[in-house]
């Protein structure tokens, strides 16, 4: 029996002998994956072949990928919330939809001039009047009540161990981790540029690499306090479920809790100027250990 990745890995790359193909199949409650693993050799006589070439690549990873649907793994509760939302929403579109399309396709054929060439003189009906008032009410609060549950747990910031500070300037962030000051100014404290082009090593992602990534650790909260040094800015990163203007002159705070090891990428997500696009920012969720680990490297060299 072949053993998958778990959730906590990332695949970046796929060895030249083998494919791997993950059917993604999400749902409100939870989410199955079935995975496949084969020789090239055995792809022309596979049908799931044909699948792999005509389905866009859904895969584990936390980085967009090509043709990508959907959304990335989620590393914290809250990003879980948003899919979970998205699916329960995604369900009455769906049961919204055919209903109507159902309600559309009978009445022109039934209310078709061959069929009935004489119109009702029924203007009124206090029957179907109330059920399609109460109805639509009805799907409005059973979306409303998770998505306001969500809403709160997205702002309640639980007694955080790690605060973080990102400073947003054109064009590139600026981290503090101001736990550990003794003084006035930020022990550890550094500037994170994207890697360019032409300095990229084997395997790294064109346009998300930075030469300072940040370092947190996994199953503690964390404060995140965001603001801008010169424009608007916008920290994002998908997997974690964040998304917060960086605004000058104004701290925005927001809890983080990541439930797993990996690398998370993200970008500025607010128009900010010419090099807008050449903002990424990248996570690094590593365990308790190695994170006090870090931070001692990081005070020794200050």
């Amino acid at each position: 029996m072949i053993e998958l990745p778990s959730f906590h890995s990332e695949i970046t790359s796929v060895p030249n002998m083998y494919c791997l193909i993950i059917l993604d199949v999400m749902s409100a409650s939870q989410t199955f994956a079935m995975g496949a693993l084969m020789s090239i050799d055995a792809f022309a006589t596979n049908p799931l072949f044909i699948i792999y070439i005509l389905s866009p690549v859904i895969s584990l990873a936390d980085a967009p990928e090509a043709w990508q649907l959907g959304f990335q793994d989620p590393a914290t509760p809250v990003m879980q919330g948003i899919i979970d939302l998205h699916h329960d929403i995604f369900f009455f579109m769906i049961v919204v939809a055919v209903f109507v399309l159902w309600m559309l396709s009978r009445t022109l054929y039934h209310f078709h001039q061959s069929k009935n060439p004489i119109p009702e003189k029924i203007i009124h009906g206090t029957t179907i009047e109330i059920a399609w008032t109460v109805a639509p009410s009805l799907i409005l609060v059973l979306i409303a009540l998770p998505s306001f549950a969500l809403l709160y747990s997205i702002d309640e910031v639980v007694d955080p161990a790690v605060t973080l500070k990102a400073i947003g300037h054109q064009w590139y962030w600026s981290y503090e981790y101001s736990d550990y000051n003794k003084s006035d100014e930020p022990a550890i404290a550094f500037d994170s540029y994207m890697i360019p082009e032409d300095d990229l090593e084997l395997g790294q992602l064109r346009l998300l690499e930075v030469d300072n990534r940040i370092v947190l650790p996994v199953n503690t909260h964390v404060r995140l306090i965001i603001t801008g040094a010169d424009v608007l800015h916008s920290w994002a990163v998908p997997s974690l479920g964040i998304k917060c203007d960086a605004i000058p002159g104004r701290l925005n705070q927001i809890p983080l809790f990541i439930k797993r090891e990996g690398i998370f990428y993200g970008q500025c997500s607010e128009l900010c100027g010419a090099n807008h696009a050449f903002m990424p920012i990248v996570v690094e969720a590593v365990s308790l250990e190695n994170y006090i680990n870090w931070i001692s490297t990081k005070l020794e060299e200050a």
